[in-house]
């Protein structure tokens, strides 16, 4: 029994040899490859190849798993990631989600919809970027608790005044192809969320400009014109973002093999693990490894190319 798969490739350029050598690396992937295409825009080059791949995606409940398919499309995701093209990537997308009449996209916020760490530029009016930089990259590494870490660094910024968070908030850069790529997906009628790690303060013009229709942070306390160093209510963590994927996606009434998660870090996994299929954005090594698909350039909008949006 066989299932279609799209294998899709992205990097600054493809060659006419780079095309040639990803067939052969498909071919030598275990994938029968057909119909192929070329596209892309401005900032990079995308292949694509209908792909046929043992087992069957169809049909299948939320929660199901084929081990004869998840075998052969881990086998093939390994072979390609360990022969690969320096610069280029390759994703390998169920038919079903690159063609369901409706998808759900969820990513993470911070070095994923936009560039910087709020946290660390917030930190930087306390004096203590530095210190709450290497806690965060030991916290996205998988190697802190998150929401220990985060009371941690929120906590050096008691006492700042509440109008550094407007400071900040002038200093956020959404990532290249974010808008494009949120654009691109509610015009075609799918629904997009973010869940983030960060703050409620810093995400709520940002949604609301993208026009998003689901979106969640943490709030900072904010007690006489001052932050307390304090978070109110339940921390957004790892298990939190894999909870709101499934209860938006289900308010949407999208079955969960027809989502996208996109994020970076180790409180993202999982739900990039819950998802149709799960996208590393630049990520740690960790989370690469273990997400379905990764994008090593600095374009989010590579993802709508994943998804067949």
């Amino acid at each position: 029994m066989s299932s279609n798969v799209t294998a899709v490739s992205y990097g600054l350029k493809l060659s006419p040899p780079d095309i040639q050598r990803l067939r052969s690396l498909l071919t030598a992937a275990g994938l029968g490859v057909g119909a192929e295409n070329r596209t892309g825009n401005a900032r990079f080059e995308v292949y694509a190849a209908d792909c046929t791949v043992d087992g069957s995606l169809d049909g299948l409940p939320d929660g199901a798993t084929d081990a004869s398919l998840a075998a052969s499309l881990t086998g093939a995701r390994r072979t390609l990631a360990a022969s690969g093209i320096d610069g280029v990537d390759t994703a390998l997308v169920p038919a079903a989600l690159r063609n369901a009449p409706r998808k759900f996209l969820i990513m993470d916020v911070d070095s994923t919809l936009i560039q910087q760490e709020v946290i660390e530029l917030l930190a930087a009016y306390a004096g203590k970027r530095e210190e709450v930089t290497a806690v965060t990259e030991a916290a996205m590494r998988g190697e802190l608790d998150f929401a220990q870490s985060l009371h941690a660094r929120v906590a050096v910024l008691a006492g700042l005044p509440a109008d550094v968070v407007d400071s900040v908030r002038a200093e956020v850069r959404l990532t290249e192809g974010a808008a494009e790529l949120v654009a691109a997906f509610r015009a075609a009628g799918h629904a997009v969320a973010v869940v983030s790690g960060g703050f409620n303060q810093i995400l709520r013009p940002i949604a609301e400009d993208l026009g998003l229709d689901y979106w969640i942070a943490n709030d900072l306390e904010i007690v006489d014109g001052a932050l307390t160093g304090k978070v109110l209510g339940d921390v957004i963590d790892r298990a939190a973002k894999e909870k709101y994927l499934r209860e938006w996606a289900a308010a949407e009434g999208i079955p969960m093999e027809h989502t996208i998660a996109v994020g970076d870090g180790a409180n993202d996994l999982d739900m990039l693990g819950a998802a149709g299929i799960g996208v590393a954005f630049n990520a740690k090594p960790a989370v690469r490894a273990a997400a379905d698909a990764a994008i090593s350039l600095p374009y989010l909008d590579a993802v709508r190319y994943i998804a067949g949006v």
